[in-house]
């Protein structure tokens, strides 16, 4: 029972992992219930059981499984995180539950594989289940069976993709249990029902009866189509919505859907490819070319043989085709013939589109052997033709099929149009566009006259059939000429035709037909010119036919590039509804007569040919009034015009009568209904008058009203004849100038470029310069329209002439065309639906140059030329290469037809010499050009294979590659690139090259399609391949592309194809499908907006005005077709017209408000958002990559407190909205600190998410605003709590990885900001977890990032142990990596410095190669401290010493030359404190000694020729408020510290010379008491450098016997003098940190026990020496820090078991010496450091491991030390224990604790109140005596230079205490100076105090100032006077000195002295060896270093450190000038 009761009270999920089954079947029931009760599937409950649900189904108990198996299918069909369990839980349905002998086992399984289908992870299930099929378990294989066909059954074969299941039936009949084939059986039924014949063919061999079993199962199955009964969750809804349609409106729209629900399966995609050329017989190609027939046949029978396979592998099929296509153009055996074409029809039906590439090479052939009569060899060919043109399409053939339509052959013309009709059957009414019909609408109307009976009616047939397809209106316009008898036989012949898609095709067509016709007003211009140029009369004819054509105006010569305004066309031809052109016969005079007789008063027409002009001129202004007054429709304009033209009709001799004359012209063609016929009559007497001088201006309005009416295309042409066929120049030049000013005012649409360039070539060669200049001109107006391809018309011209046209040209080069401003009004109706034209992007590709007579080369292109091209010898190669351009170059412009030639350059795309193939690329791109679009029908077996050659691994190779298939598919346009699967081979390849380049040109072209082929989406699953290509160039390119692919796609289908990833992939792809969504670029707009093609024809006529404004207003111009804009400046401008209205939107939201806060403070918001997470009701922040549900959280969690405008920046698709976003956060931070920070866990998250961004911009800026977040809130003394860090710090630490510099470096500045506000010991996890990244930059980073917070802070930041830190550092020193082995033996070596020996017990055992590693390292950086690695330097720059971070300084930098250092320095800041803060930048330095061994660079102190004026400056006037330091002076000051940096840095060298002489300069300087200052800063320095020298001689120099003991003794000597100076300036020797100071007392008690030493002459006198030293130190050295190191050094000696016993006995002395000397320093300690160090002491040597030593020294040294500290502290001493973290296990508070109480007996009550005046320095139980003692050591003070200050603070308050106390006795010894100093003193002191509050510091006014601001930071609390008796909080000093010194005219921005206390008492992670100096200048400098960016230094950097420094102004300059003349000296000596 026990056992029972245990698990009982577990909560349900452990229950559900129990090892007892009742356990787990109790669980079970248990989450089944809440399973059922839980209503939201977003509950983060469902959460808890997501790992568990696979243990459910998998449970090895079959009761217990059985429960489980319930509860599974709950939690599946509720939850929604069930998706992730699909894989591991079907796959356990499969291998556990499907072998279950319960039945309602495998039920409950087949019903959660169906769930799992139902909830979308349809694919998944049906993956496992097919892995089940090929388990041994037959059981297993018939559940899987069963389950797929009930899904089948269920859901349908959209959801169920049968080609897999299809493909492993045959297996299944094939099983030996007959339960498994009686379940194929069924299963094949069901699929039987959704595709029917299409499962005939893969089932084809299988066992002949169970196919006869299965004929008769279909046969039984209902015929209808199935429909799915069961719906995926997305699919419910609508299905709901159907239901409900359908039971209000009966099945009336559901009967409509049924053809749509089923998708027509195609048994081809269902079958497998076969492989046939490697299996065809090896001497295929010889037998094929044998002379024998027998043996040809024997081959192609073989070929025939492999073709019957119904599906082929792609593959080269080029010379199988050339071999079968010999045979059929050329075998004289007709039977072979036929066999032949069967082969290429087996060809053409297995591999379907891919055969398309060779389609154009063989119809040509197959049509020309229609010659022969024979039925089977016609029926043959016809079969092969058939199969061939569904590979390819009807454009890609059309050149050759309308080639052969001339051949006179009758039986060749029939077949060819027979051929037609066939192909049109499959045509639609989008796949037939007018530019096809219309060529071959023109060679069956030749046919239809045809002598030969079956050519005409195999036409008839053809014309039936395209009207049949495209409706009547498409194909009325070309059959204007043809006689109703004929038109009645293609109508009747149109109603017998069957299409291949049904007649279903027909009437769509015919919808689409009907459609535009509501909205004919809103104009389409590019349409109605297309329609035009469709509708124009089929052969160029002459211009009297017009008239009678429904397509009225000259034939326009094939122009069919014309797409722009609508004012250009002859006919308004819009579908549906036309607005007639205005045709009228000629009329005779006397109808004329009449006609205007009728409308004109008799008078007027009497006098028209009056003699008198005054009559004449009457008799026009009558005219005229007649023609304002009359009405459009009574017009007769014919009549009237005809009246003007009568005698004297345009010969008129009077100006005025002549200019009424031609305004009257010009109003009736404005007024009337003016036709052609009227045109014609006054065109050529206006064009005789052009010329004229005062009757010119009146003839060309009248031409321009007449170019309104007729339209200006047929107007120009007739005036261009008319003026080109008579001789007066004048009329030339001004018919030129209006045909330049017509253009620009009627814009360019449907004119016949052609016919003028003829006529501008005449007036180019015009004698008269006037013509000249007018033709120039005009060229001008054209350039704009057709771009730079009308110049290839007058290559030819003379040089001089040329370049006068290009002048003209540049001119207008960058114009775009004016927007048209007549030519609209009326015609604007004419416009097209887009159903029709629309989807053809590249109908009008044909440009300008098709107008240029194209010459046929094939002839050229010989056999011989072909060999040569495929030569062995590259040079022939090259020589054959050279003729084809050659050829190319003089022909120009060449036919599609050019006979071999294509393979020939195929082949050496390949060649394996590059300059070959860059040569052929430079072929293929003259071929383009030249071919112009016919160029088409090369793309699959040319065009293709280039973008091969975009693998190439040379980059030029691949640059021309590209700018070849940019020639290409500008002629080409994109759709024939993309058809088919070549594209997709090519992507398929595994190139990164090729992939990159590929992405690259798609993502380029696919933005400017409107529509692409459906082939585009075979690419999709190569590109997904690419999003995760190891080249990140390729991903890069690849998501670039992405919104490209999903513009033409859609999202649907591009999520679909994801669902054969593999599911880590297809998370991945998803989400970066999502975000492509979000960038989707709009398609282009249809054609009518989009401008003309390339160099093609026209502008948009009226969309200019419109595009120009909305380019303005667009934010984001989409990229405009490079194509297209090539030409026309336009083009970009109505590319951005195309529906760009998102962004304008967006634009009048940006003006809502964006004032008030961005950020909301919510009361307890943070704290509420940390409940959640705590308590899972939201998702924890963690994560490998940011998924959708964490960024919807964040939003969610944003949305109470962010501005919504903001919040929609910060989460917008669009990286610049981020950028947006963070700008604005950065202008707000300093006004909204609180908002800040109540949002701050908010904004780090956010953050976080920008790391996963690509956008280097983004995270640039992220870093940046972060480097000011973190100083904002280290100035606001704030911590971040442990969901801020752990929500961000792991993130942060990612991006240390970065391959940039720059971001690595911005990173790891902010990571050193962070230990403001957060503790290093807690950053400490975090960045070690980095160090197991995969990324060995990371690694590296995060290494040395340790080393640095290990030298920062000390060995206390190493968690959980610094064994355990160190042992995984170590680990790494193996790395494979050598940036990571070199920042891991940095670390531990840093760590070696501080703590000595003892770093090899921490990182415990090490392979021999890594110790062997590290022990070198660390010799080489005791010779040479931290000599980085070059290598590494290079690797990764190591973080730039940001100057004014002492942290920073403290980082090891690379070893660099030293001049670049201080530049360096220099630039970083030029801040005053870079002196003090230096602290160990010998480090740096010590580098130069590699290079420096032997040498001594005497030329460096030259250094110090600086002016020196300035170097104090900021000290003798400390002003107030002082804001910037000249920068003057901050030069100098670094370079005098880089001087002595310099100096020092020679201390250590190996050299002995170099070293006393760097020595002997520091003595110096140390010896001047107004130079000694320039050390300051230097000291920790210094003295590093100094113990590494002791070091050096200890272990190098004293072994050496070659060297003179002298200079050994000359060195020691030189070394002690130095330090005795130093130790003698109290102010620097406090600046000495602990852990310098540690190392600094261990080697001189080294030096003094050295046993070599003594046996030297002056062994004895050094050792004294030495002694003498320690003392100093011990005396001098700050004290804290001095009594830390000694602790430290203790343990440390008593932990080393090499360490001799005397060695620590040493120690012992000088911490007993230091005893002595509490009572006197008591007040200067910090206490709290010294009780963290005894503590730790104690951890390491408890009293029991204490008492275990031989000597009883050290525990009693211990005890004495604390008796000490309590005697003088008393019970407070209990208040200094705040660093240590558990107090509680502490043996130190303990033993504290039984002193007091043993103290506190003897002391009685007294104490209490003595610790309650806790400021006096006085005990009050001193007997007189003691009193005088006390008065003696004060004024003792005062007499000492060092500490008068502290002598006359100490007296004050002892005279304010004891009032009566006499201290005159004291006084009246002394000098009067001395008596009226103390006095004075003590005033000062007074009036200080009375004014500013009780607070013992000075503010600069004696010479010493800064004495009592002792070094150790929390000292302070015990030397400041608690005068009130009461305990006083850290803070409330703080304030008071903030006050002081704002009162003092000080900054308090600047805290040089102090830190902010409560930050320092607060933080635990104090460290125990680094000395506290250190620590406070690192935190107060890191505070600092943001703000104002170092302007405003309001105190000498050396101020800081507690020295005489501060000298009065008036000694000041006296000080300078003495210290120039000393440094002077010193450089002299040198030299």
């Amino acid at each position: 029972m026990g056992d029972d009761s245990e698990w009982l009270k577990l909560p349900v999920d452990q229950k559900c992992e129990h090892k007892l089954w009742k356990a787990r079947l109790n669980g079970y029931e248990e989450a089944l219930k809440i399973f059922q009760k839980i209503r939201d599937e977003k509950s983060p409950e469902w959460s808890k059981f997501l790992g568990l649900i696979k243990k459910f189904v998998t449970d090895s108990n079959a009761v217990v499984q059985l429960k489980g198996l319930e509860a599974a299918l709950v939690y599946v069909e509720n939850a929604h995180v069930a998706g992730k369990t699909t894989g591991e839980v079907v796959s356990g349905v499969v291998s556990k539950v499907f072998n279950q002998p319960k039945a309602r086992a495998k039920e409950l399984g087949i019903e959660i594989c169906l769930m799992y289908i139902e909830i979308e992870k349809g694919e998944a299930v049906q993956e496992e289940l097919l892995k089940g099929l090929d388990n041994k378990n037959p059981k297993i294989i018939v559940a899987c069976t069963e389950t797929l066909r009930k899904a089948l059954s269920e859901f349908g074969s959209k959801i169920i993709l049968l080609k897999p299941i299809i493909k492993v039936l045959p297996k299944l009949f094939e099983s030996r249990d007959k339960a498994v084939r009686d379940e194929a059986k069924l299963i094949a039924v069901e699929i039987y029902r959704w595709i029917r014949d299409a499962l005939r063919p893969p089932l084809q061999n299988i066992n002949s009866l169970q196919l006869k079993e299965l004929e008769e199962e279909w046969v039984k199955l209902p015929t209808g189509a199935p429909k799915p009964t069961r719906f995926l969750r997305s699919q419910q809804e609508l299905e709901a919505k159907l239901e409900q349609q359908q039971s209000a409106g009966g099945d009336a729209e559901g009967g409509g859907d049924d053809g749509d629900e089923v998708p027509q399966i195609d048994a081809y995609e269902l079958l497998e490819a076969v492989e046939i050329l490697s299996k065809l017989p090896k001497d295929f190609y010889d037998k094929i070319e044998a002379k024998k027939w027998q043996e040809r046949k024997e081959a192609l029978e073989a070929v025939e043989v492999l073709v019957k396979n119904p599906k082929l592998e792609a593959g080269d099929y080029a010379d199988l085709v050339k071999a079968l296509k010999k045979v059929v153009g050329k075998d004289t055996n007709v039977m072979l013939v036929a066999l032949a074409a069967k082969c290429l029809t087996g060809l053409a039906v297995g591999l379907r589109k891919k055969f398309g590439q060779y389609a154009g090479h063989v119809v040509p052939t197959i049509l020309e052997k229609f010659k022969e009569k024979k039925p089977q060899v016609v029926q043959a060919l016809q079969e092969a033709i058939d199969a061939i043109f569904l590979t390819t399409t009807l454009q890609n053939i059309s050149e050759d099929v309308l080639a052969v339509m001339d051949n006179k052959n009758p039986t060749i013309k029939q077949q060819t149009s027979l051929f037609i009709a066939r192909s049109f059957r499959h045509c639609t009414a989008a796949t037939l566009p007018k530019s096809l019909l219309k060529p071959f609408c023109a060679a069956l109307l030749k046919h239809i006259s045809d002598s030969a009976s079956e050519v005409r009616d195999a036409a008839f047939e053809a014309l039936g059939t395209a009207l049949k397809v495209v409706g009547e209106k498409a194909v009325n316009p070309f059959l204007v000429d043809v006689d109703k008898l004929k038109l009645d036989k293609i109508k009747e012949c149109s109603e017998k035709v069957e299409l291949a898609h049904g007649k279903k095709a027909g009437l769509t067509a015919e919808k689409k037909e009907l459609k535009p016709v509501p909205g004919r007003t809103a104009s389409s211009g590019a349409a109605g010119d297309k329609d035009t140029k469709d509708v124009s009369v089929p052969k160029p004819g002459p211009l009297k036919k017009a008239p009678a054509t429904k397509a009225g105006g000259p034939p326009k010569k094939g122009k069919p590039s014309a797409s722009g305004g609508s004012g250009s066309t002859g006919t308004k031809n819009k579908k549906g509804l036309e607005i007639k052109e205005i045709v009228e016969p000629e009329l005779s005079i006397e109808v004329c007569e009449e006609k205007a007789s009728a409308v004109l008063p008799a008078t007027c027409i009497q006098l028209l040919d009056s003699g008198n002009w005054k009559e004449r001129l009457a008799c026009m202004e009558e005219f005229q009034k007649a023609v304002e007054l009359m009405d459009r429709t009574e017009m007769p304009c014919q009549a009237l015009v005809r009246m003007l033209a009568k005698k004297p009709g345009w010969k008129e001799t009077n100006f005025q009568v002549m200019q009424m004359k031609l305004h009257i012209v010009a109003l009736i063609a404005q007024k009337g209904n003016f036709s052609k016929t009227s045109a014609q009559i006054v065109l050529d007497g206006l064009v005789d008058k052009i010329g004229d001088v005062k009757c010119g201006n009146n003839a060309k309005e009248a031409m321009t009203a007449i170019a309104e009416a007729c339209m200006l295309p047929w107007t120009a042409e007739q005036v261009m004849s008319m003026a080109f066929s008579q001789k007066n120049p004048k009329n030339q030049s001004e018919t030129l100038n209006w045909l330049s000013n017509a253009i620009k005012e009627f814009g360019f649409s449907g004119l016949n470029v052609k016919a003028f360039i003829s006529n501008v070539k005449t007036a180019l060669a015009a004698t008269n310069p006037a013509v000249r200049t007018s033709a120039i001109t005009l060229l001008g107006v054209m350039y704009l329209y057709v771009g730079p391809s009308l110049r290839m018309f007058f290559e030819d011209e003379k040089p001089a002439l040329l370049s006068q046209i290009d002048a003209e040209f540049e001119k207008m080069q960058g114009q775009s065309p004016p927007a048209p401003t007549r030519g609209i009004s009326k015609h604007s109706t004419s416009g097209t639906e887009e159903g029709e034209d629309g989807d053809e992007p590249d109908d009008g590709g044909n440009d300008v140059v098709d107008l240029l007579p194209r010459t046929e080369i094939s002839d050229k292109i010989t056999s011989e030329l072909i060999s040569k091209i495929g030569d062995k010898n590259w040079k022939i190669r090259k020589e054959g290469l050279d003729e084809v351009a050659g050829i190319i170059n003089e022909a120009k412009f060449i036919q599609p037809n050019i006979g071999e030639l294509p393979t020939a350059l195929k082949g050496r795309l390949n060649d394996s010499n590059k300059i070959l193939v860059q040569q052929t690329l430079t072929i293929l791109q003259q071929l383009a050009v030249a071919m112009g679009p016919n160029i088409k029908q090369h793309v699959k077996n040319l065009g293709i294979p280039v973008i091969t050659v975009l693998g190439d691994s040379k980059n030029n190779v691949r640059a021309a590659a590209l700018a070849t298939v940019n020639a290409w598919a500008e002629q080409t346009g994109m759709k024939e690139w993309l058809e088919g699967e070549d594209l997709s081979e090519e992507l398929k390849k595994e190139n990164p090259f090729l992939r990159q380049e590929l992405l690259g040109w798609l993502a380029e072209k696919l933005p400017t399609l409107r529509s692409t082929p459906t082939d585009l989406i075979l690419c999709v699953p190569h590109l997904y391949s690419c999003l995760e290509d190891r080249n990140g160039d390729v991903r890069k390119k690849a998501q670039d592309a992405l919104p490209f692919f999903m513009m033409h796609l859609g999202y649907e289908k591009m999520a679909k194809a994801t669902g054969k990833l593999k599911p880590t992939s297809k998370d991945q792809v998803l989400a970066m499908l999502e975000k492509a969504k979000a960038n989707m670029p709009a398609k282009p707009a249809a054609p009518a907006k989009a401008t003309s093609k390339p160099m093609g024809g026209s502008a948009p006529a009226k969309f200019q005005p419109a595009s120009a404004p909305v380019e303005d207003s667009s934010t984001v111009e989409p990229k405009p077709d490079p194509k297209k804009a090539k030409a026309l400046g336009v083009s970009s401008k109505a590319k951005s017209a195309q529906g760009k209205k998102v962004p304008s939107k967006t634009s009048l939201k940006e003006d809502e408000d964006k004032s008030g806060p961005i950020f909301i403070v919510v009361p307890n918001g943070k704290e509420q958002r940390m409940k959640d997470e705590k308590g899972l009701k939201v998702l924890k922040w963690n994560f490998t990559t940011p998924r959708d549900e964490y960024i919807e959280q964040l939003k969610t969690q944003m949305s109470s407190c962010v501005a919504k405008w903001l919040q929609d920046e910060m989460f917008h698709s669009d990286f610049q909205h981020h950028n947006k976003a963070l700008a604005v956060m950065v202008d707000h931070l300093e006004i909204e600190k609180e908002g800040v920070i109540g949002c701050l866990d908010l904004i780090l998250k956010w953050l976080t998410l920008r790391f996963f961004d690509t956008n280097t911009s983004v995270l640039m800026k992220a870093l940046e605003y972060l480097k000011l977040l973190f100083t904002l809130l280290s100035e606001e003394e704030y911590h971040l709590t442990e969901n801020e860090a752990s929500s961000f710090i792991p993130y942060l630490i990612l991006k240390v990885g970065e391959p940039k510099d720059v971001i690595r470096k911005d990173v790891r500045a902010i990571l050193n900001r962070m230990c403001l506000v957060y503790p290093a010991s807690k950053m400490f996890p975090f960045i070690m977890e980095g160090t197991k990244s995969k990324n060995s930059k990371q690694r590296a980073e995060c290494l040395e990032e340790l080393g640095c917070l290990v030298e920062s802070y000390g060995m206390n930041v190493c968690q959980p142990t610094a064994g355990k830190a160190l042992k995984e550092i170590a680990i790494h020193i193996g790395d494979r990596d050598n940036a990571v082995r070199n920042a891991a033996l940095n670390t531990i070596v840093t760590v070696y410095n501080v703590y000595g020996d003892q770093v090899f017990k921490l990182i415990g055992t090490l392979s021999e190669k890594d110790m062997s590693m590290l022990e070198e390292r660390i010799k080489r950086s005791a010779k040479r401290p931290s000599a980085a690695p070059v290598k590494q330097v290079e690797e990764k720059p190591q973080r730039t010493q940001s100057i004014s971070s002492n942290a920073n300084m403290l980082r090891k930098g690379p070893a660099e030359d030293m001049s670049s250092k201080l530049n360096q320095a220099r630039s970083m800041s030029g801040h005053p404190e870079a002196a003090q803060m230096v602290r160990r930048e010998f480090q740096l330095d010590l580098d130069e000694i590699e290079n420096d061994n032997g040498t001594v660079r005497c030329e460096m102190p030259e250094l110090v020729q600086h002016k020196l004026d300035d170097i104090f400056e900021p000290v003798l006037i400390p002003e107030p408020k002082i804001r910037a330091v000249s920068p003057h002076f901050d030069d100098m000051h670094s370079n005098t510290a880089s001087t002595i940096n310099f100096i020092i840095s020679q201390v250590a060298s190996g050299d002995i010379n170099t070293s006393i002489q760097a020595l002997t300069q520091i003595d110096e300087v140390l010896r001047q008491e107004d130079k000694a200052e320039a050390m300051s800063g230097h000291i920790d320095q210094f003295l590093i450098a100094t113990f590494m020298q002791l070091r050096l001689i200890y272990n190098t120099h004293m072994a050496d016997e070659k060297l003179e003991k002298d200079e050994i003794i000359k060195l020691y000597s030189c070394i002690i003098g130095n330090m005795i100076s130093l130790f003698q300036i109290e102010s620097l020797a406090r600046e000495a940190s602990t852990g310098v100071l540690k190392d600094l007392m261990h080697g001189l008690i080294t030096l003094m026990l050295d046993s070599r030493i003594e046996d030297l002459e002056e062994g004895q006198q050094v050792i004294r020496s030495v002694n003498l030293l320690v003392v100093k130190v011990l005396e001098k050295s700050d004290q804290t820090n001095i009594l830390s190191a000694l602790l430290v050094l203790l343990q440390d000696s008593l932990l080393a078991t090499a360490s001799s016993p005397k060695f620590s006995e040493l120690v012992m002395k000088c911490l007993w010496r230091m005893v002595r000397l509490l009572p006197d320093t008591i007040n200067s300690i910090n206490l709290d450091r010294i009780l963290l160090d005894i503590h730790i002491f104690m951890k390491v040597f408890p009293k029991e491991k204490l008492k275990q030593c031989k000597s009883e020294f050290p525990i009693r040294t211990l005890k004495t030390l604390l008796h000490t500290l309590c005697k003088l502290k008393g019970p407070k001493i209990l208040d200094h224990l705040t660093m240590i973290d558990n107090k509680s296990e502490s043996e130190l508070e303990a033993h504290l604790c039984r002193m007091m109480k043993h103290s506190m007996d003897q002391a009685g009550s007294k104490s209490d109140k003595e610790t309650e005046k806790g400021a006096s320095r006085i005990d009050e139980k001193s007997s007189k005596a003691k009193v005088n003692d006390f008065l003696a050591e004060i004024f003792k003070k005062i007499g000492s230079k060092e500490n008068t200050k502290e002598g006359l603070a100490e007296l004050y308050e002892y005279k304010k205490k004891y009032s009566d106390a006499d201290i005159e006795p004291f006084l009246k010894n002394s000098s009067q100076f001395f008596q009226s100093y103390v006095e004075r003193g003590l005033r000062v002191i007074e009036m200080e105090r009375e004014g500013k509050g009780r607070i013992p510091t000075s503010t600069g006014i004696s010479p010493q100032m800064e004495v009592t601001c002792a070094p150790a930071p929390t000292s302070a609390v015990s030397s400041i006077g608690n005068t009130n008796g009461e305990e006083v909080g850290p803070s409330v000093y703080l304030e008071r000195l903030k006050i002081l010194r704002q009162r003092c005219g000080l900054d308090n921005t600047k805290q040089d002295d102090r830190p902010p206390l409560t930050s320092l008492l607060s933080k635990p992670a104090v460290p125990a060896v680094a000395s506290s100096t250190d620590m406070l200048h690192s935190k107060l400098s890191q505070l600092r270093e943001s703000r104002e960016q170092h302007q405003h230094s309001d105190l000498d950097p050396h101020q800081t450190h507690p020295s005489g420094t501060a000298t009065t102004a008036s000694s000041s300059t006296a000080n300078i000038d003495d210290l120039k003349k000393r440094l002077e000296r010193i450089k002299s000596s040198r030299k």
